[in-house]
């Protein structure tokens, strides 16, 4: 059995791990591997986990079972609007899908940010299962980007939007 916790920095190699994994595994087909390899190095490298871990008002969630990490989240407030959270990651191990590990993280990063909105992200295009996922638990096409996670990758996606109830 999984449980959620906030991640600390004695996770940041299994982290890395866990993203290079279900980076290969999701976006292989999509992106090809050696694109994948390239943004693993670069979006998922230790220093840059940390930097998430460690970014004053983002919420670093795992799925931890006591000898591995099922899975894992990343959410923040957005630079731009006051009242939204991005959704930066939800990635769950290969091994692990179907498990509701994925709802269990998804359910706790809507209750992090009580004055928030709207909760946002960005699925790429042809990620199918992560596209189902979010409609299933409320979000909907708002828009499109040519540029997914970063300005000039270059890699088309959906942005979602999902209303939250607030306080």
């Amino acid at each position: 059995m999984f449980f959620v916790r906030t991640a600390m920095e004695a996770d940041i190699p299994a982290v890395c791990s866990l993203l290079d994994i279900t980076w290969h595994a999701t976006y292989d087909p999509i992106l090809g591997a050696e694109k994948v390899s390239q943004l693993v190095a670069s979006w998922h490298s230790a220093q840059a986990v940390k930097a998430r871990l460690e970014r004053k008002g983002g919420e670093f969630l795992v799925a931890d079972d006591g000898r591995r990490l099922g899975g894992m989240a990343y959410a923040a407030p957005s630079k731009t609007k006051a009242d939204v959270i991005n959704l930066h990651q939800l990635y769950i191990h290969p091994d692990f899908l179907r498990q509701g590990i994925g709802r269990d993280l998804f359910a706790e990063i809507e209750t992090c940010f009580p004055h928030a909105k709207k909760l946002a992200l960005e699925v790429v295009i042809g990620n199918d299962a992560a596209l189902a996922f979010y409609q299933a638990h409320g979000l909907s096409e708002v828009s499109r980007t040519e540029n997914c996670g970063t300005c000039g990758s270059g890699i088309p996606a959906i942005v979602m939007e999902k209303d939250l109830p607030g306080v």
